[in-house]
């Protein structure tokens, strides 16, 4: 029991005080009277015991009333008494479509639901910098605890089907040609002859004692020594002159050659079924579905933890990025008449239908719910809030009762 239905509680106590007391004030009257008019002979006596007599039955005949809407009267189970606990379905259902006639038809709903203005509303709540903070910190806790519950068996199950169906569409053959061809049509290729030559030519030139070894070693006995090695720098002099006319050369015919062996060798990359085959095959040795499932879990972490530690952060760049946003929300919202009219529309519309849609379900849900309760629950619940109020029917009848039984005397008495 809450704080609440204390009060309430005490509330009814007291009520229920004084009307008993007022019942035991009759009681105690009517008594006095009774004992007085055997020894006097005093008119008043008999006005007064009339009022007490009759103030008592209407005090006992209302307090039976009430009592009875709630539990048996001195516990005794009196037929068409403890109504609450005993008709608590029918309650329920008289009060499910109490609501749904009287409050949920369109007559009592559309005036209500035309005066709805929502989108001027949030506009101008959201503009308060206060209810903006406050937003923007709901949504960036919204998006960590999303985050920070999300199942990473069902992610990484789920990034990993995608990859694979990604990677299965991905032709390598494709790819590489294209690379290759790309680098053709930017004439890096020549930059890497360039660079090739240079290397050769050099080395060539800081080896050439290892040339003329190697010419002696495959010349012929009779072959004098400086023969070899003036053939020995007739090669090397040879070799670096062709090499520097090919790097010097733009259009050297090797330089063409080159190039026409890449497109040759990027056609037939793209075209044969062979380096097709060949280039799944490597791909699906080194992207087994256990590297996938690897990969996608390394990634889902690494991409998590970097969001919550941003998330975290006193100066967050979602946090920043979001409350922009809000914010620009709500400033073009509030200028623009338009889109208020058509936001305000759509949800009228919605709104309307919805609740005419579900009036049935609604008088369904108060009627089950009543239902539902424990009948002593129910009938506990109902005396709390119009008992103490009930009480007041005891009182009036006391005193209604007192009145007309004075009434009758009197009436009496005249006849």
């Amino acid at each position: 029991m809450n704080d609440l239905d204390i009060i309430k509680r005490k509330q009814l106590i007291q009520h229920k005080t004084l009307a008993t007391g007022l019942f035991l004030l009759m009681l105690c009257t009517y008594i006095v009277c009774v004992y007085l008019i055997k020894y006097y002979s005093f008119a008043w006596i008999g006005f007064v015991k009339a009022f007490s007599e009759a103030a008592m039955v209407g005090a006992l005949a209302d307090w039976f009333a009430v009592t009875a809407l709630f539990h048996h009267p001195m516990g005794i189970p009196i037929p068409h008494t403890n109504l609450i606990v005993n008709r608590k379905k029918s309650i329920g259902d008289n009060l499910g479509g109490f609501v749904v006639e009287n409050f949920l038809n369109p007559t009592t709903i559309r005036p209500y639901i035309q005066r709805l203005q929502l989108s001027s509303f949030i506009a101008g709540w959201l503009n308060n910098k206060k209810n903006l903070e406050l937003t923007t910190n709901e949504i960036l806790w919204l998006l960590k605890d999303i985050i920070e519950k999300t199942d990473e068996q069902v992610v990484v199950k789920f990034i990993t089907a995608k990859s694979k169906d990604i990677l299965n569409n991905i032709h390598l053959n494709e790819i590489l040609a294209g690379g290759i061809q790309q680098v053709v049509q930017r004439g890096d290729h020549e930059r890497i002859l360039d660079y090739i030559i240079d290397k050769v030519r050099n080395y060539i030139t800081n080896n050439e004692e290892q040339v003329r070894d190697r010419v002696k070693e495959e010349s012929y006995l009779l072959i004098p020594e400086f023969v070899d090695n003036l053939i020995a720098s007739k090669l090397v002099k040879g070799a670096t002159k062709y090499l520097t006319e090919i790097e010097k050369n733009p259009n050297h015919q090797v330089r063409k050659d080159i190039s026409s062996q890449l497109n040759s060798f990027v056609k037939e990359i793209r075209t044969s079924p062979k380096w097709e085959d060949e280039l799944q095959e490597i791909k699906n040795n080194l992207l087994t579905k256990d590297r996938i499932q690897s990969y996608a879990a390394a990634a889902w972490k690494s991409l998590q933890e970097s969001v919550l530690i941003d998330l975290s952060a006193e100066k967050s760049v979602v946090k920043l990025y979001i409350k922009k946003m809000v914010a620009e929300i709500a400033t073009g919202l509030k200028q623009d008449e338009i889109m208020q009219n058509k936001i305000d529309g759509w949800i009228r519309f919605n709104l309307y239908r919805l609740i005419l849609h579900n009036t049935q379900k609604m008088g369904e849900l108060i009627s089950n719910t009543v239902g539902d309760w424990e009948g002593r629950e129910l009938s506990n619940k109902l005396e709390l809030e119009v008992g103490k109020d009930l009480q007041y029917i005891r009182i009036n009848g006391t005193l209604v009762g007192g009145l007309v039984g004075l009434l009758i005397y009197v009436l009496t008495k005249l006849i």
